[in-house]
């Protein structure tokens, strides 16, 4: 089981970009699919990204198709998301996720490991 911890978060104007970052430590990061989620106030935790083991295949959520981008480097233990042409509506807290499986995945269930998640506040 591997221990997620994200960075980047902050606070950004509509329109802007930010790069979140997710670093793993522990065994076996290669071997699994990485996914984001974001939670907004009120709201059940979302499916935003996913990538597969070896960064070869991705799927995104409709709502952030075409503006946001994740990405992975196995030698760094790192899965990043690169978040372009930012909305208010994109605010919430993200977190990164590691699956059980080397395939991507939209459904929660299929996450072992959870980091503690970044805030992401998009202003109008």
């Amino acid at each position: 089981q591997v221990q997620l911890v994200e960075s980047g978060g902050g606070l950004v104007q509509a329109g802007g970009s930010l790069r979140l970052s997710c670093a793993a430590s522990g065994r076996g990061f290669s071997n699994y699919a990485m996914g984001w989620f974001r939670q907004a106030p009120g709201k059940e935790r979302e499916f935003v990204a996913t990538i597969n083991w070896s960064g070869g295949g991705t799927y995104y959520a409709n709502s952030v198709q075409g503006r946001f981008t994740i990405s992975r480097d196995n030698a760094k233990n790192t899965v990043y998301l690169q978040m372009n042409s930012l909305k208010p509506e994109d605010t919430a807290v993200y977190y990164c996720a590691a699956s059980k499986y080397g395939g991507i995945s939209l459904d929660v269930r299929t996450y072992a490991s959870w980091g503690q998640g970044t805030q992401v506040t998009v202003s109008s």
